[in-house]
């Protein structure tokens, strides 16, 4: 599994990242957790509104930073 975490390193971004990787460890699972800052791949990759959450290739949350309860029932599903 690949989860990007794209925004330009701001606090909700950093916020964001911390989420994901909690919501990994409790999920006792193996993923990839990139940081994507560039801007001009936010556009590559669709991304509107920061902080972003894209697993294998798919946006997933966008605009908001999401709770680490979110972030497991995402990757659950």
């Amino acid at each position: 599994m690949r989860i990007e975490v794209v925004g330009p390193g701001c606090g909700r971004c950093i916020a964001t990242e911390k989420n994901v990787k909690e919501a990994v460890g409790q999920l006792g699972i193996q993923a990839e957790i990139v940081k994507v800052t560039d801007v001009a791949e936010f556009a590559k990759k669709g991304v509107m509104f920061t902080p972003a959450v894209i697993i294998n290739g798919q946006i997933k949350i966008s605009g908001k930073v999401p709770t680490v309860e979110e972030i497991k029932k995402i990757i659950s599903s």
